[in-house]
């Protein structure tokens, strides 16, 4: 009986230990999750939990550390990067966060010391130059940082962040030609992108071409009409120009965006001082208010103490000269003299006035032109890259071991913030997409993607909130649609799918919205599964290529998932050249283990779209685990010159 006892209580033991490693693994996904929606607390709450139970996990400290930094808290999370880099001493995306924080703290050597390291791990990381070289204009080292922004271009000639950084650079080192340049290329491949205008006008009127830099503006306004700065800016062309009034219009408009904006206030005291309008003297003083360096009156004061000292010294010289005059003419010379002395009284203060509006007026004109100066010179105000969530980096040991790669994710319908500049890599054309947003007048503007979409999360409540008006207005399809795809991006899928379900209930001709309820529900079903600590990722175990195992009895267990492949099925009825639509479908039945079945689909998506880097790779990593070892390094190579760099390190162990 006590032999039964103690086996008893070490089933109990096991079990219990098997629970809690169990749990560790829940709260560091949960974790993970909050991170990704916003709850930067409550994320905090899930990783000290984490760090009491397993102390030497590095990976708690580094996402606890994203949080903090999230937070703003610079200082407590380099505490955590550098207790996760003490542990793996090899993980450049602690060195990397650790570098931003440091950025964030003003101390810019520290943040490059940090970037150096990282890059001794991974050289093909594209942010980490990036974040180098936005350090190194910090510290007006633009040599360095345009060495930088290559290096990151040359691992992603198509990254517009790595293109504006670079054409802030040049323009600051004098190099206006390049950096209108690299402003074209942004352009070309972000045709929709604001800044990109507003920085190409500045720098086009730079160089006087003032025509080109009002279409630019006009276009930055078209894409972002709530941009104060490029109203500002084009009423400076317009004012340049002479049409004085239309500038007036556009400073009003850039003070009606922003109220505390003392250029708009300083250039439209110009303007209407040029019309003799009314109300200039006081948008000069509210200027003056606002920012003191465009407080005119100290200029006036000096040019008028300047002015009288020069009056002074020619009084002086005048007095001598009287002085040394004959005796014999005295009376005659004291007649013209005081005759003499009044006209030269006269003409001195005739001259005194003139030279106090001469001096007045260039202290007005040097002002004048210190405030178009200021106009035309743009600091880089943006944040640096957020830390997006990425997959755990390994040690790097891994060439004899079974180990699991991911599969790049879903596209889903998206918004980006129109001022950032963030995306990693080109960003595909669809047609689809582009009537949604000339559907939308292009506000919001909408974008599909398989990026982490989390730093918007505040942007997406607040396009609820606008359709919410506009279906109080006008329930229609189009209406429900959009604000769908915000409730599914925010992560209130019950709501995302009564609006979807209404817009297809209106119009069931609509292939989007069947791609996009679809989306909902996967999204919806990795939820339920995450909740209840059974989410597995996505992903293929590679084995050695010599394997003659059958991959088709390797399937993983599947959930019920007919619904999402109806509406997908759907979706390409409805638009069999949506090629996002294959690739969708294709990820679900790898996750189904419908590996033959994915892999024709993903073969569609590529023959709609041959430069669709995602579906390359995610089809080489099947042929692969379906030992198509030659097909699979073949997609894997064109992935990686499409840009997704990891494939290389695939090819490398798997391939070889």
């Amino acid at each position: 009986m006590k032999k039964l006892t103690v086996f008893f209580v070490l089933l109990l033991s096991l079990s219990f230990v098997a629970e809690a490693q169990l749990n560790i693994n829940h709260f560091i996904r949960v974790g993970r999750t909050r991170i990704s929606i916003g709850n930067y607390t409550g994320a905090i709450e899930y990783f000290n939990i984490v760090i009491e139970f397993k102390p030497y996990l590095a990976e708690a400290y580094l996402y606890r550390g994203i949080a903090k930094h999230s937070l703003e808290d610079y200082r407590g999370a380099i505490t955590d990067y550098d207790k996760a880099i003490d542990i793996k001493p090899y993980y450049p995306q602690a060195y990397n966060n650790r570098g931003m924080a440091y950025h964030n703290l003003k101390k810019y050597d520290d943040a490059i010391a940090n970037y150096n390291r990282a890059l001794e791990f991974d050289q093909n990381d594209e942010s980490i130059y990036n974040n180098r070289g936005v350090a190194k204009m910090a510290l007006k080292n633009l040599d360095g940082a345009i060495e930088d922004f290559n290096k990151a271009l040359a691992i992603n000639p198509k990254s517009t962040d790595a293109l504006m950084r670079r054409s802030n650079a040049k323009i600051v080192s004098g190099d206006t030609k390049g950096a209108i340049k690299d402003l074209n290329e942004v352009i070309i491949i972000r045709p929709h992108f604001a800044d990109a205008y507003l920085y190409r006008g500045l720098a086009r009127f730079e160089l006087e071409d003032y025509a080109s830099a009002l279409r630019d503006y006009d276009q930055c306004i078209k894409f972002d009409p709530q941009n104060a700065m490029a109203f500002n800016n084009r009423g400076i062309v317009k004012h340049k120009l002479e049409d004085y009034n239309s500038a007036i219009m556009d400073y009003d408009m850039a003070l009606q965006l922003d109220p505390e904006m003392a250029s708009a206030y300083f250039n439209r005291a110009m303007a209407r001082e040029i019309l003799k309008r009314p109300g200039y003297e006081n948008d000069y003083k509210i200027a003056a208010q606002l920012n003191p360096q465009f407080d005119l009156s100290t200029r006036r004061l000096d040019a008028e103490q300047m002015a009288q000292q020069q009056q002074n010294q020619k009084n002086q010289s005048n007095a001598q000269q009287q002085n040394s005059g004959s005796s014999q003419q005295s009376s005659q010379a004291t007649n013209n003299t005081s005759t003499q002395n009044q006209q030269q009284q006269n003409n001195q203060s005739l001259a005194q006035n003139k030279s106090n509006d001469k001096e007045e007026e260039e202290a007005e004109e040097e002002a004048r032109n210190r405030r178009r100066k200021m106009n035309l010179i743009v600091e880089d105000s943006r944040d640096l890259p957020s830390e997006q969530e990425e997959e755990e980096v390994d040690d790097g040991r891994i060439q004899n071991k079974n180990i699991v790669i991911d599969l790049q994710p879903l596209f889903l319908i998206a918004a980006f913030e129109k001022n950032g500049v963030d995306y990693d890599r080109f960003q595909y054309y669809n047609i689809v997409i582009d009537d949604l947003n000339a559907k939308n007048n292009y506000d919001p503007l909408l974008s599909i993607s398989n990026k982490p979409v989390t730093t918007y999360q505040s942007v997406f409540e607040n396009f609820i909130l606008f359709f919410n008006e506009k279906i109080s207005i006008q329930e229609n399809a189009h209406n429900y649609l959009n604000r769908g795809i915000f409730y599914s991006l925010t992560g209130d899928y019950n709501r995302a799918l009564q609006d979807l379900n209404k817009s297809i209930e209106l119009d069931d001709k609509a292939s989007i919205a069947y791609f996009t309820r679809a989306n909902s529900l996967y999204k919806m079903q990795e939820q339920i599964e995450l909740l209840a600590g059974a989410q597995k990722n996505v992903s293929i175990t590679m084995r050695d290529k010599n394997s003659t195992a059958d991959p088709e009895t390797e399937k993983v267990t599947s959930l019920d998932y007919a619904k999402i492949l109806e509406d997908y099925e759907l979706t390409l009825f409805l638009n069999p050249e949506f090629f996002f639509g294959y690739y969708n479908r294709a990820y679900i039945k790898l996750r189904l283990g419908e590996y033959k079945s994915a892999v024709e689909d993903l073969n569609r998506a590529i023959e709609l779209e041959p430069e669709f880097a995602e579906a390359y790779f995610n089809r080489g990593l099947t042929k692969i685990f379906l030992n198509d070892v030659e097909g699979g390094a073949m997609d894997l190579s064109r992935a990686g010159e499409l840009g997704i760099s990891g494939a290389y390190n695939i090819i490398k162990r798997y391939c070889n």
